[in-house]
């Protein structure tokens, strides 16, 4: 590595790693599924494509992903590693740890429905408020269907399939995470809602817990 803290620290020595601008927006990225570089490029709006291949180099080498064949051709994909993959318990907590940094919305930020995909499964945590239903509630946001599942073993966020859904909820993505995170009800979001369908079964996977206090950063 060109750059070290030179520190024999665990953090140290991943942040040796994963530190540099932007690495662990690839990742992010990764998590949700193996991509393209044109479609990671697609994915991280603002990175040049110089700094992007200098990211994934460097996550190569490091063992965090690896280049694979897609299915039929010679188009190559990025993955994480099994050891890369391990990344997702860390990052998810620092989603649920940034949930005081979202409470003001995106501002002039760029903003796409699909990075809601890993906030969805680190925030609703796999605690349905009614784990003796089940139920599938389609979350709508811009032109993005999601599919969250709840059932007795926890809540599944994926992509519509395009099977029978108990309700659709329709919001704004801040609102989405505001449920998510507990920070709203559903009562208290009523009028920022869309929702067509069985109400409970929404509720059954956004009021897992009254709305809790998040402390304000500003």
């Amino acid at each position: 590595m060109s750059r070290s803290y030179g520190q024999y620290c665990g953090l140290a020595r991943a942040l040796d790693v994963l530190g540099d601008r932007w690495t662990l927006l690839v990742v992010r990225q990764l998590l949700l599924a193996p991509a393209r570089y044109r479609e990671l490029l697609d994915g991280l709006p603002g990175v040049a494509t110089n700094l992007l291949a200098d990211r994934l180099r460097s996550l190569e080498t490091a063992g965090v992903i690896e280049r694979r064949l897609a299915g039929q051709g010679n188009a190559v994909v990025y993955a994480l590693t099994a050891w890369g993959a391990e990344l997702r318990e860390p990052i998810e907590s620092l989603i649920r740890w940034s949930a005081p940094l979202m409470v003001h919305g995106p501002g002039n930020d760029q903003f796409r429905a699909d990075w809601l995909v890993l906030p969805l499964r680190a925030l609703l945590d796999g605690k349905p408020a009614a784990p003796h239903r089940s139920s599938t509630v389609g979350v709508a946001v811009d032109d993005q269907l999601f599919e969250l599942r709840a059932t007795r073993s926890g809540i599944e966020v994926l992509a519509y399939d395009g099977g029978n859904l108990d309700a659709v909820i329709r919001a704004d993505g801040a609102i989405i995470l505001g449920l998510a995170a507990g920070a709203l009800t559903l009562d208290d979001a009523r009028q920022l809602v869309e929702l067509d369908g069985d109400e409970a079964a929404v509720r059954a996977i956004f009021n897992a817990r009254r709305a809790r206090p998040v402390n304000r950063t500003r």
